[in-house]
């Protein structure tokens, strides 16, 4: 007989606590060991956790809106997944963000690329390929793409991504 979400709600709130747990300590021991960090090094590290606390009230806030629920998270991992097999991604970081429905970290890691590439500290054909995945993802999570963006993906995409649009598509 089917736990009808019952178990599943209970795993996501214990999993919930858990982090909530973590992330606490690791702010506790974060502070006992201010003086041993350099204050680079402290203030990346509590801008880390409180990013990650500020993550989980988020989808605190989506589940308790109900605007969330586990079917709507296991369809964004299935979406990844088939990225992720059809070869479509090939930039783990772009699969994690897109499973994980995180259109600010992604748009951020696009403006990360195009600095990059202005410094020579990324390649061309790795910027077209990282950068087509990205506006990929954000059209998939229903973002607005600039005029300039969906120029560069239709010149840029290609036949897996192409199959990974009719393949998502249908599960959507």
């Amino acid at each position: 007989m089917a736990s009808r979400g019952t178990t599943e709600t209970s795993k996501l709130k214990q999993n919930l606590e858990e982090q909530l747990d973590r992330l606490m300590q690791q702010l506790q021991d974060l502070e006992e060991c201010r003086e041993e960090l350099d204050a680079d090094e402290y203030e990346e590290t509590k801008k880390e956790t409180l990013e990650q606390l500020s993550e989980i009230n988020d989808s605190l806030k989506k589940i308790m809106s109900g605007d969330m629920t586990l079917v709507d998270e296991l369809s964004g991992m299935q979406l990844a997944i088939q990225a992720a097999i059809s070869q479509a991604f090939k930039t783990p970081e772009v699969i994690r963000m897109f499973a994980k429905k995180q259109p600010k970290q992604l748009r951020t890691r696009l403006a990360e690329m195009d600095r990059d590439l202005m410094v020579g500290k990324l390649e061309r054909d790795l910027y077209t390929q990282q950068k087509v995945e990205i506006l990929t993802a954000l059209r998939k999570l229903g973002e607005k793409l600039t005029p300039d963006d969906e120029m560069f993906l239709s010149a840029n995409a290609g036949a897996a991504l192409s199959q990974f649009e009719r393949v998502s598509t249908g599960l959507g």
